[in-house]
């Protein structure tokens, strides 16, 4: 807690080049396949398992916190991305390359 209250949450696109730094230093690929809005937009992230492509976005879990959920895989993925994209435009969607990507995406979720 801060001072004044909670910290104020991350601005979307300082967490987004974070995790692509974060991955790219790291030995992986990182890069953004649509870009969100800056301050509040959501962000899903494409990975790769085991050759298959799948989609994680977060989602607000039974405890009331969010946590990175799977929500499409393979085929499914560009299909989730396209509507998703059209309900709403500020949607960030990022594709991770690099071996345990999930670790990655907690880490950003917990950081912000």
């Amino acid at each position: 807690m801060h001072e004044d209250g909670p910290l104020p949450r991350l601005a979307s696109r300082v967490r987004v080049d974070a995790l692509i730094r974060r991955v790219n230093s790291a030995g992986g690929f990182g890069t953004v396949l649509a870009r969100g809005d800056d301050e509040a937009g959501a962000i899903a992230v494409v990975t790769r398992d085991g050759g298959e492509e799948a989609l994680r976005a977060a989602v607000l879990g039974a405890g009331g916190r969010y946590e990175f959920s799977e929500l499409a895989r393979g085929p499914d993925v560009l299909a989730w991305i396209e509507r998703a994209r059209r309900r709403d435009p500020d949607l960030w969607v990022i594709e991770l390359d690099i071996p345990q990507a999930g670790q990655f995406v907690a880490e950003m979720l917990d950081g912000g």
